[in-house]
């Protein structure tokens, strides 16, 4: 497996705090660990990917617009920081601050994600 670039590291961050897991997916370590600060972190692949699943259904049913969506890319590491806007089926509107750091491995896999988030007034 080639070593990822920065660029493409950066896409696959990118990828997956915009809900776009399908690209993220095939990039995960298979001893990942994803932690939403505040819960219990969820280890392995097959779990990261049945949650991930879990919140693509979710969302399935509403718009998201990111009205702030940036990225920092280190040496091992990209950070996304991003607001946005999820409108429901039924109109409801939920505004949502998160940031998410992201740590890769040589071969360009995800090994661990960081993810804080935080519901603010809409």
């Amino acid at each position: 497996m080639d070593v990822m670039t920065e660029e493409s590291t950066e896409k696959i961050a990118r990828a997956f705090s915009s809900h776009r897991f399908d690209v993220a997916l095939p990039r995960l370590a298979d001893d990942v660990i994803w932690t939403v600060v505040g819960s219990d972190p969820i280890v392995g692949r097959k779990k990261v990917k049945k949650a991930v699943e879990r919140t693509a259904a979710q969302l399935a049913e509403v718009t998201t617009e990111f009205q702030r969506f940036r990225s920092v890319v280190g040496e091992d590491s990209v950070v996304v920081d991003s607001l946005a806007r999820y409108t429901d089926a039924a109109g409801d509107v939920s505004i949502v601050a998160s940031c998410d750091l992201y740590d890769f491995d040589g071969d360009g896999c995800i090994t661990e994600i960081v993810s804080y988030t935080i519901a603010l007034p809409s």
